[in-house]
């Protein structure tokens, strides 16, 4: 028996629609976070997403609320570009690399979220479960496929290479300097991986003394 619309039940365009409208809200919001922190103006990321401050409200009633659904909309958003770059990126470490390019992104653009994850919200409890949850094996999908190609060292895991990843860009956290690069600090990380070892990035390599 055909299915009936009886009005009750949103359209599949209409379920889609509303996908597409929440995407964008997020979107509007995380490039604010990334400028202004968590704690910006509602009002400025209305206006960045093209809606009333209302409509923010009704999807999301407090800002803890926001915060949470951009953080995890980015994290599926990462965890979905893993899957893409295997699929697309004919050297798996170009695609290990193209996706720690993301990563770095994702944590140096987290302005404020650090301290709302130590708040005692209980919308932020799980969202450390979430993320390794989620991004963990996201990149060891990537980083078994650059070992298994022989182009990574055997001896890391995806948990540890993310964790210096992320101590690498506690530089841009501080705020202390600059001129830091946290990009370029983490493909350094990623060529003293490399199998062999590249000379001349991130190092002098085996046999070869260094300059300067």
């Amino acid at each position: 028996m055909p299915e009936v619309d009886d009005g009750t039940t949103p359209s599949p365009r209409k379920r889609a629609d509303a996908r597409r409208n929440e995407e964008t809200l997020l979107n509007a919001a995380a490039a604010v976070f990334t400028t202004h922190g968590v704690n910006a103006p509602v009002r400025e990321i209305a206006t960045s997403a093209g809606v009333g401050v209302g409509t923010i409200y009704r999807h999301f009633p407090r800002r803890a609320d926001l915060v949470v659904a951009v953080y995890r909309h980015q994290v599926e958003t990462l965890a979905g570009d893993a899957e893409r770059l295997r699929a697309t990126v004919g050297s798996p470490v170009a695609a290990l690399m193209q996706w720690m390019d993301r990563f770095v992104d994702f944590l140096v653009t987290k302005h404020g979220l650090a301290s709302a994850l130590r708040s005692d919200d209980s919308g932020f409890e799980a969202l450390h479960a979430y993320f390794l949850d989620r991004l963990v094996p996201a990149c060891a999908s990537l980083l078994s496929a650059a070992v298994e190609s022989g182009e990574i060292r055997h001896d890391v895991d995806a948990l540890t290479l993310m964790h210096a990843a992320g101590n690498l860009c506690i530089g841009v956290e501080a705020g202390g300097d600059t001129a830091y690069d946290a990009h370029r600090m983490v493909g350094l990380l990623i060529a003293g991986l490399r199998q062999p070892p590249l000379l001349g990035e991130g190092g002098a390599g085996p046999g070869r003394p260094p300059t300067g």
